[in-house]
């Protein structure tokens, strides 16, 4: 009877192992990756004279502030933006391809086996691949999501110094129109 066992036990940690590459994390509901770099929506800023200035006055100091905050900050939120270089596409960690899943359970089917006694060889694979697809998947999951993650924080970080600029601009902008008597909203 402990001849009958042994091709059976060596069938099913096969079979384990076969199945096991077929075992992939379900899909965890990530956030979308974020749009490829656009230039921020411009605010409008508004400029309320304070000292009556009439419409040419203000036309006329609308005009060379601009052209201040321009030379000033260096960005021109009136020019055509030029598109940024797109961050590079998240690393090969993100595909999700199962790969890991079928080394853990063949590294736990070695496992297994090393550890279990004589007798009971081909139930240990079983157990070691068994264990090992559960370990590996949790392992590449782990991978894939720090890989987004880190993917997402770089885009939002370059989207964020792209901001900074624009943010100069109005700053200036606003200094040079409350200066000669406005209010900016």
């Amino acid at each position: 009877m402990g001849r009958l066992a042994s091709p059976f036990v060596m069938l099913s940690a096969a079979l384990a192992l076969l199945l096991g590459g077929c075992v992939v994390a379900p899909p965890h509901p990530h956030p979308p990756p974020p749009p490829p770099m656009q230039p921020p929506p411009p605010q409008t800023v508004y400029f309320y004279p304070e000292l009556q200035q009439d419409e040419a006055k203000q036309d006329r100091d609308r005009y060379e502030c601009y052209r201040w905050a321009v030379r000033e900050t260096g960005v021109d939120p009136g020019m055509t933006p030029v598109r940024g270089m797109p961050p590079p596409p998240p690393p090969r960690a993100a595909v999700r391809d199962g790969a890991e899943v079928v080394a853990g359970a063949a590294t736990g089917a070695i496992v297994g086996a090393a550890v279990s006694s004589p007798r009971n060889t081909g139930q240990g694979m079983v157990l070691g691949a068994i264990f090992g697809t559960v370990i590996g998947a949790a392992a590449h999951e782990a991978r894939v999501q720090s890989a987004e993650q880190a993917y997402a924080q770089r885009v939002s970080a370059q989207q964020a110094a792209q901001q900074v600029p624009v943010d100069n601009f109005r700053r200036a902008m606003g200094a040079c129109m409350t200066g000669r008597g406005y209010r900016v909203g």
